[in-house]
């Protein structure tokens, strides 16, 4: 999910046990963002990030409220991100490609035209009874967001290498307890 990929791309916190200021990555948001396959060579400034930065913060709001059970919150965000987007269904055709379907306004700026369409995926998330699956991490020194794709909808981490860190801990925390005290 694309919203997962810009919230923990462009917002400061903690990610895999270390502190993360996401600074300096307009090449980043670049490359990632861009569809796989793609030739194309957007045209991203500092601005264009910024302002995408600024949605990522408030689509974060979402995964939060969720997280925390306050799925009101969740939709009242979501609401507000898709008026304030224009978020709206529209077939469209450029750069030599078939029709598809875009939700967010043809002239719509940069950032607009990303959040638009994530603010949509996740306001079809809340909108299902599978809105429980948008998580944070709850790893030690982690506060990066997923979407739990799993068969039983336990996931709790963002990624394997948060699980295998939790694990690991667990495990020489057993050791030693199992040692006891040497003297």
């Amino acid at each position: 999910m694309s919203a997962v990929r810009v919230v923990n791309l462009l917002t400061p916190g903690y990610a895999r046990g270390r502190q993360y200021d996401a600074a300096d990555i307009t090449g980043q948001v670049r490359a990632d963002l861009l569809p796989r396959g793609s030739n194309r060579v957007p045209d991203v400034s500092d601005t264009d990030v910024e302002e995408l930065r600024e949605y990522a913060l408030r689509l974060r709001q979402v995964f939060v409220a969720v997280d925390d059970g306050r799925v009101d919150d969740a939709c009242e965000y979501v609401n507000t991100l898709l008026r304030e987007t224009r978020a709206a269904p529209v077939l469209t055709r450029h750069d030599h490609e078939p029709w598809h379907l875009h939700f967010h306004a043809i002239d719509a700026a940069w950032a607009t035209s990303w959040a638009a369409p994530m603010a949509t995926a996740l306001a079809v998330v809340l909108g299902n009874p599978m809105f429980e699956r948008l998580g944070v991490c709850t790893a030690p020194s982690c506060d990066r967001v997923f979407v739990d794709t799993s068969r039983n909808g336990a996931r709790r981490f963002c990624s394997t290498a948060c699980q295998n860190r939790v694990k690991a801990a667990a495990f020489r925390a057993r050791q030693r307890s199992s040692t006891g005290p040497t003297g």
